[in-house]
């Protein structure tokens, strides 16, 4: 927070997002960011615009020919923190390119004809940015995948947990149920194990060179890959052993690795989902 921005951030804070002096009757935001070069939280004011239940904000640096230093941090690291004053959540911010981005900017420059002579003093093309709050798969393709193979993978887990309780607890004693577990347990590892091949491959290190900031949480998720190929190990040990093992040490082992499972599902939702429609820019 910067000597010029402490007081509006201040007042906005004490008065729900209502501020006084140039700013009165503006529509503002706070918008916390990652420095680029220090790694420490930003928090700048700035006017924004709301279009069909999406909030916008833009680069506008009064005209300045250069980016303003919260831009260049949103393309390092695009988590960011917005506070409207009725909230505060954590988002992402998303560049919005081409027609689109013309469409959303003169919307902003009639409403709020300064942003028309902003865009006249200078001759960079003012970027608009989407505020998308986290897990909020809306923006775009990418996302909204990764959440979809996430959902079939814990429904698939779910199935196979149920089949194994009810073998422990003999409702389901048909002969070849361990065989069939085991064949359900081979489709379900496979396709985990497809799943986290692909993001090792094809998709962090496309958004590790377009977010380095970003490095990070890559790593955490590199790790944790690691770890779930053992879990995978462990859940095929633990169907192999099912006719002979204690009932309550199967129970206890599903429910450790259907829990850190979907803990390492949701840390990657969290962090990647609004990211990775980031790391490919709505386009018109």
């Amino acid at each position: 927070m910067n000597d010029v921005n402490r007081p509006v951030i201040e007042e906005f804070r004490a008065n729900g997002g209502r501020v006084g002096g140039m700013f009165e009757g503006a529509s503002l935001v706070l918008l916390t960011t990652t420095g680029a070069r220090s790694g420490r939280a930003h928090t700048t004011p700035l006017g924004s615009m709301t279009e069909g239940g999406r909030l916008f904000v833009f680069a506008s640096n009064a005209g300045r020919d250069a980016n303003p230093a919260w831009y260049a941090n949103i393309r390092r690291d695009p988590r960011v923190t917005v506070e409207t004053g009725a909230e505060t959540y954590a988002g992402a911010a998303l560049p919005v390119e081409a027609a689109e981005r013309d469409r959303l900017y003169a919307l902003q420059a009639e409403r709020v004809p300064p942003y028309a002579e902003y865009q006249k003093m200078t001759d960079r093309v003012i970027p608009v940015v989407e505020l998308v709050r986290a897990g909020d798969a809306r923006g775009g393709p990418v996302g909204s995948l990764l959440l979809s193979v996430h959902a079939e993978l814990r429904a698939d887990l779910a199935a196979l947990r149920d089949d194994v309780l009810a073998a422990l607890d003999g409702r389901a004693p048909a002969p070849d149920l361990a065989a069939q577990l085991r064949a359900r347990c081979r489709t379900v590892c496979d396709a985990l194990g497809e799943h986290h091949d692909n993001e090792e491959t094809r998709g962090f290190p496309g958004v590790g060179a377009a977010f380095p900031g970003l490095a990070p949480v890559l790593e955490r998720l590199r790790r944790e890959h690691v770890a779930v190929t053992r879990l995978r190990g462990d859940l095929a040990g633990l169907l192999d052993a099912l006719g002979t093992a204690d009932p309550a040490v199967v129970r206890a082992g599903l429910d450790r690795i259907t829990a850190d499972l979907d803990a390492h599902f949701a840390y990657e939702e969290e962090q990647l989902v609004a990211v990775l429609d980031a790391a490919l820019p709505r386009r018109s």
